[in-house]
């Protein structure tokens, strides 16, 4: 029996929450401390899924990285305030989330001429032409949700998220995502009709 590539990834998920809550606790309690070795760790481990998903969001590729960067600062200058019993992901999201909201009410424009960098694939033809299509009916899906509905599956399913994690994220409860989810995978899965 072959077990679809979705339903494996969300399983590998599961299981390795509670690893991941048990070493982002510790790291969070090694950056309050002021170990810089920790603050890098968390940094390297963030940053590429913090810059994809205010990409994601029609903020242009230096824009972000400016506002990851003051994110990321505003953390350690602040390591203090620092609970390790809260996720540092998902106010780390929360704190570039709401920069970037800042930035487009400040700039009053949108830049989304600029595409998501490509990575290099040993992909042939046909299954580039077919896994471009597949992303370009994603993105349609995405585009197509109420904007809090987007950003909710863009944080929870593209960014991998927890629920708990994008609530506090987006300052709203863990209800409130799951129900944007449920939503949001009932689009998903009615734009995919074709691909299946």
């Amino acid at each position: 029996m072959t077990i679809p590539l979705g339903l494996s990834l969300i399983l590998l998920s599961v299981a390795s929450s509670k690893d991941k809550e048990l070493d982002s606790t510790a790291l969070a309690r090694q950056i309050r401390k002021g170990n810089h070795q920790a603050f890098r760790t968390f940094f390297d481990k963030h940053y590429d899924s913090l810059l994809r998903f205010l990409v994601s969001k029609n903020t242009t590729k230096e824009a972000a990285e400016d506002l990851i960067q003051k994110a990321f600062i505003y953390i350690w200058e602040n390591r203090q305030s620092i609970d390790p019993e809260k996720s540092l992901r998902s106010y780390i999201f929360r704190i570039a989330y709401t920069r970037m909201l800042n930035h487009h009410r400040d700039n009053k424009k949108f830049n989304t001429e600029e595409p998501i960098p490509q990575q290099q694939t040993n992909l042939t033809p046909e299954d580039s032409a077919q896994k471009s299509d597949l992303e370009e009916a994603i993105d349609k899906a995405i585009d197509a949700m109420p904007e809090k509905r987007g950003t909710v599956f863009s944080l929870c399913f593209i960014e991998d998220l927890t629920y708990k994690e994008a609530a506090q994220t987006l300052e709203v409860s863990p209800k409130t995502i799951e129900n944007h989810m449920g939503l949001a995978l009932k689009d998903i899965r009615k734009s995919l009709e074709n691909f299946r």
